[in-house]
């Protein structure tokens, strides 16, 4: 009996069919995922509401000039550091139950300087900040 020799051919590989199959599952999860924005940032906006009161002792009102002054409760304050800043943020919410930070920054206040009385809050042990903005009228963003 004779037996066939095993023939010395490399076996081939195609790769046209394999490259067919990736493509189309690409288009695939292309056209099935959903793009979603995610908010890097959770900001809670001041809310406006006509029956509050305008009574509100457990605020304390920061000014912030354009030039970077700030004053506290209307009184001008010397900011040298944040640590110093704490400390008279600490007098300002003495007696006071849990007292809402209020920041009234000018649209021209440099950032540093709204950072820097962030920073002091956080070292004054005072978490509850919030930002004042005035409305837009209508015809002003035009």
């Amino acid at each position: 009996m004779r037996f066939r020799r095993p023939l010395n051919e490399e076996p081939e590989v195609n790769l046209i069919p394999l490259i067919d199959v990736m493509l189309i599952v690409l288009i695939f999860l292309a056209v099935s995922t959903t793009y979603a924005r995610f908010a890097e940032l959770q900001i809670e906006l001041p809310r406006a509401d006509a029956t509050q009161t305008q009574n509100r002792p457990n605020e304390i009102q920061i000014g912030i000039t354009a030039d970077g002054r700030v004053a506290v409760d209307r009184a001008l304050t010397p900011f040298t550091d944040a640590a110093a800043f704490a400390e008279v943020l600490q007098r300002a919410a003495k007696g006071r139950n849990s007292p809402l930070l209020v920041i009234n920054a000018d649209a021209q206040a440099p950032h540093q300087a709204v950072i820097n009385v962030m920073e002091a809050a956080r070292l004054a042990g005072l978490p509850r900040i919030s930002f004042a903005t005035q409305r837009q009228s209508a015809g002003a963003g035009k």
